[in-house]
């Protein structure tokens, strides 16, 4: 997956876990901003409103009581790679949530990535996005699922990694609607595909 806090999310569940005892999935974030990068100041997201990215995230009241906001915030101008940049990114922000329980060794996270870009170029952001997250021939390791169709195109994928006994099960949905891309992750050793659906319907619901 191209986003997510999977660093936070392994260093709590190899805490929970014996050494070796669960598989491992490599985090990937973007760089820091580089010095000299113009701050920019984020545009409404709907001209003539106050309405504003953070508007679209995900709150606490949309996952079950159990789970506890991780971290929330604007992505930086560096966070991004620069075919993004090609592709006309404008703002971005993320957030995500986790659940806990020690008792029984177990973990879920869940993140949220929400980028606009201009009009024109948000199907090649989808077809881009869309090829980066399923991997070209047989994969082993994981499968497109069958999903709502969210926004404007969406599509979902499955992963599994670890040992039979401690699997870590990953679900990534992306959808694009009007001119923003999303990505919805639902990573841990116990997963709700029917939750997912439900939490990614909501932000689709919340781009107007």
């Amino acid at each position: 997956m191209e986003y997510g806090y999977r660093g936070f999310f392994l260093m709590i569940l190899c805490v929970l876990v014996l050494s070796g005892s669960a598989g491992c999935l490599s985090g990937v974030f973007g760089p820091a901003p580089s010095p000299g990068q113009p701050a920019t100041v984020p545009p409404s997201l709907t001209p003539g409103t106050n309405a504003t990215i953070a508007d679209l995230a995900l709150q606490s009241s949309d996952l079950p009581s159990d789970y506890i906001l991780r971290d929330r915030s604007m992505v930086g101008y560096g966070g991004i790679s620069q075919l993004d940049h090609d592709l006309g990114w404008q703002q971005g922000y993320q957030v995500s949530y986790y659940r806990l329980d020690k008792k029984h060794n177990d973990m879920t996270d869940v993140s949220q990535l929400i980028s606009t870009y201009t009009p024109d170029n948000i199907n090649a952001v989808y077809r881009i996005k869309r090829d980066a997250l399923i991997p070209a021939g047989y994969n082993a390791s994981g499968y497109q699922v069958p999903f709502p169709i969210i926004g404007d195109q969406s599509v979902a994928w499955r992963e599994t990694a670890g040992s039979s006994q401690d699997d870590i099960i990953s679900y990534s949905v992306i959808f694009v609607k009007n001119n923003v891309f999303e990505q919805i992750t639902m990573e841990g050793t116990t997963t709700d595909y029917e939750m997912l659906k439900t939490i990614a319907q909501t932000a689709a619901g919340r781009i107007t």
